[in-house]
Parts: C-alpha cells; structure tokens; sequence
C-alpha cells in the first residue's frame, strides 16, 4: 500500500509484433506473463490507437484504453489504482 493509503499500481510494458496473431490473442498472453509475475491479472491494457482502429478488441477481463504515447505494437498492462473511499 501506497502513501495515503492508495494501492500502489505495477504497470508492464509489452512488444508483439507478430502481424499474424489477434490482438487479443496477443494482449491474452502479456496478461498472462504480467499474472506470473506480479502474481494478479491485469485489469487495463494502453495500446496505441491505430491498434484498436481494425475492430478488433482484447480479452473480455482488461479494459482496453488507446494512447498515442504507447507504441504501435507495444502494450502497457496494469490494475487501476482503486480512489480512496475515506
């Protein structure tokens, strides 16, 4: 827990330049390297909003969000941080 009783928030960055995968798909298996890791899945994925143009979308438990400060291809995951509610 963070200063002022806020949770802190671990962000990962991710690169999938595979053209032939879904970005689901792609988003699906950083989630999984991020839940090995940090021990919890991620419940936001920033991606670069080119990547969200074709329709297609990520698995249904990560919100996704565009960014024009992520790279096309890369993927920043994490859990939102909870507001205090006191």
């Amino acid at each position: 827990e963070g200063r002022c009783g806020m949770s802190t928030t671990q962000f990962m960055g991710w690169y999938d330049g595979d053209k032939k995968t879904t970005l689901a798909a792609k988003i699906a298996r950083a989630a999984d390297h991020y839940r090995r890791k940090y021990g919890a899945l991620p419940t936001v994925c920033f991606v670069h909003p080119k990547m969200l143009s074709s329709g297609q979308s990520g698995p249904d438990y990560i919100a996704l969000k565009a960014s024009k400060t992520v790279p096309p291809g890369h993927f920043w995951l994490g859990v939102e941080e909870q507001a205090m509610t006191a």
